[in-house]
């Protein structure tokens, strides 16, 4: 509900006013500073480079194609297809070669020999660190350009029905926690009498169950929701096995066991704690059930924070508790606020203490999703342009403005709260009791008169007793202007609350502004080798004589200033390697009339020379010379330019 101080009495409302004005203040302020100074922060993968480039015509076919991304990625088999122009595979069907190095994350998977010249189109598909499916495709010619037959999907990868249904189990994930932790948090620490109201008991359980039902079907969509789309796929054997031995899969299952918890504390809590009358024992139990809860809660808030945005990127270490707390803290407000909307219209008890104790509490939850969603922000956003520019950005305006909205509504319901007391509802209940016995007992006197009054007219007159006395109860509480209007600011911040739930969960699966802004500039990085990266690069060759035509490979490893490793390989016409008489390399950077700088490379095996500290002096785009002589007299130097450092 509100989220100011504990109440101090009905007249110091401005005391609490201004302590959320200055903490807006003071949130917006920080949020600036940081925003201006954000560095980058990693979360959806998003491709950066490939090699045949996007768009690229080749005069050769190449051994194999490469891509590279911004953060690491789970693989499978098929993760990289190359289809030639008829639809047909062509590479070679392997599971994609790991080629990342330090910092930089590539994937490579072989090409058949031979491939004839046209167009070829390189679809991949991967799972990002943060447990989110990522997919996309270029294509790439060799020789010319042609026609191409291949008709991709139109459909994302973790689209289509499957998607939705697994979209619609993440949201009720969301809910059901948020009133499981919410709920049990409201009744133990704000209003304790409230284990023994059956509504308050259907909410947790129900929280329980929500939560339960979804992660179970999380689970079991997982496998075709990052793969096939197909909901047969469910129930695969080999693939639910192989989502259990992913980040994801491991969340999701502690989870579930995590959930096994929670049902012997929602038995103890609404059980055993419900019937304890001594003070004592009441007290020790309460101690035990908040740790032991809380233990519960904070594990199951780990396993969002261990499988999604939290777990990759800077300073994960960090980010991870950071999550957790910020899960809590809308827990406790936000279920909370759906605990108490339940008791002010289901229940005639809960009283002004009650209702106090959980403004405290929601004031303590809104610091803390402020100082958590400050730094969040840093993280997953870095730059004005992102916020402003990018999706995930304008859903976080959003929230923060539906946050806003929420604490205005929370200050009218922090103005009823201070008029609410328990004077009239108490009095009215000892009326109600009484009239209704009156009344009970005036109909039941005929029967009484007479010696054949049967059990069953006893029961039922016990049950209209109960009935008149409840009703009774509603209408003089309906009627108490002071409850009545803190139902209504209730209920209007439960409707905010809702949306706002809504546009956060939307936030964890959406693409983070700075690798949305990385992803749209990856057509730029998609054009070159990663600066300051391993170079790769293909040339074709003749000589003019007889067998003189080949391709010349060369990596330059780690391709940055300094002392680098280069490999040679040298292919014939037929695709095998090719041996010739001399070879030489030569670097000139001549931008700054540097070199040429001569390499002479040492045969290392058939077809393959190798030449260890090359010494690259500057950064820069230099020109590699190759001289490559197939006979006594012929010989032919070719040239391309390469970005090194």
């Amino acid at each position: 509900m509100s989220a100011t101080a504990p109440y101090a009495g009905p007249s110091p409302i401005r005391r609490p006013v201004a302590a959320a004005a200055l903490l807006a203040a003071l949130v917006s302020l920080v949020f600036g500073l940081l925003l201006a100074g954000a560095g980058p922060a990693s979360a959806h993968a998003a491709l950066t480079g490939s090699d045949p480039q996007d768009g690229a015509v080749v005069d050769t076919a190449p051994k194999e194609v490469t891509l590279s991304f911004s953060e690491a990625i789970a693989v499978g088999d098929d993760s990289i297809r190359v289809l030639d122009p008829s639809g047909k595979r062509a590479d070679t069907e392997a599971e994609p070669r790991d080629l990342s190095e330090g910092s930089t994350v590539r994937y490579g998977v072989a090409l058949h020999s031979g491939l004839p010249d046209g167009t070829y189109t390189v679809a991949w598909q991967a799972i990002s660190a943060d447990s989110h499916p990522i997919s996309g495709a270029f294509t790439f010619s060799i020789g010319a350009p042609s026609e191409t037959t291949v008709a991709l999907s139109s459909q994302e990868a973790g689209g289509g029905p499957v998607g939705v249904v697994y979209d619609i189990a993440r949201y009720a994930a969301y809910g059901g926690f948020v009133l499981l932790v919410g709920g049990s948090a409201f009744v133990l620490i704000c209003w304790r009498g409230g284990t023994s109201a059956l509504p308050m008991q259907r909410l947790v359980v129900r929280g329980w169950l929500t939560l339960t039902a979804a992660t179970l079907v999380m689970l079991l969509l997982r496998n075709p929701y990052t793969g096939s789309g197909k909901f047969a796929d469910a129930f695969d054997l080999a693939g639910l096995q192989s989502v259990l031995d992913t980040k994801p899969g491991a969340a999701l299952v502690s989870r579930l066991l995590l959930l096994g918890a929670a049902a012997l504390f929602i038995a103890v809590l609404f059980g055993t704690y419900a019937r304890r009358e001594d003070e004592q024992e009441r007290k020790d139990l309460t101690f035990g059930l908040a740790v032991g809860g809380g233990v519960v809660a904070a594990g199951i808030a780990a396993t969002w924070a261990m499988s999604e945005h939290a777990s990759t990127g800077i300073q994960a270490s960090i980010a991870m508790p950071v999550d957790v707390a910020h899960l809590l803290a809308v827990a406790a407000w936000l279920g909370g606020l759906a605990s108490l909307l339940v008791a002010l219209y289901r229940t005639p008890d809960i009283g002004s203490a009650a209702v106090r104790r959980f403004s405290a509490v929601a004031f303590g939850s809104v610091v803390v999703l402020a100082a958590t969603g400050i730094y969040q922000s840093w993280r997953q956003v870095g730059s004005w342009s992102a916020l402003t520019g990018t999706r995930y950005g304008q859903l976080l305006i959003i929230k923060v403005a539906l946050i806003a909205v929420l604490l205005a509504v929370a200050w009218f319901s922090r103005r009823w709260t201070g008029r609410l007391t328990d004077t009239s509802v108490a009095s009215s209940g000892a009326e109600v009791v009484s009239s209704g016995a009156e009344e009970a007992d005036a109909a039941a006197e005929p029967d009484e008169a007479s010696d054949d009054v049967a059990p069953e007219r006893a029961a039922q007159l016990a049950r209209q007793r109960a009935v008149l006395t409840a009703t009774k109860k509603k209408r003089i509480r309906d009627a108490d202007p002071e409850r009545s209007g803190l139902r209504r600011s209730v209920l209007a911040e439960a409707a905010v609350a809702v949306v706002l739930l809504a546009v956060t969960t939307m936030l964890t699966s959406t693409e983070p502004g700075r690798t949305e802004e990385e992803a749209a500039g990856g057509a730029t990085a998609a054009t070159a080798p990663a600066a300051g990266g391993p170079v790769n690069l293909s040339m074709p060759f003749d000589t003019g004589g007889r067998n003189g035509k080949g391709t010349v490979r060369i990596d330059i490893d780690p391709g940055r200033t300094g002392s680098n490793d280069l490999h040679v390989w040298i292919d014939g016409s037929d695709g095998e390697p090719m041996d010739v008489p001399e070879l030489k390399v030569a670097l000139t950077l001549e931008s700054k009339d540097i070199g040429p700088l001569p390499v002479v490379p040492d045969r290392l095996a058939e077809g393959h020379w190798t030449a260890s500290g090359v010494q690259i002096p500057m950064a820069g785009d230099w020109k590699i010379d190759v001289t490559v002589r197939t006979s006594d007299i012929d010989q032919v130097t070719i040239d391309k330019n390469a970005k090194i450092g």
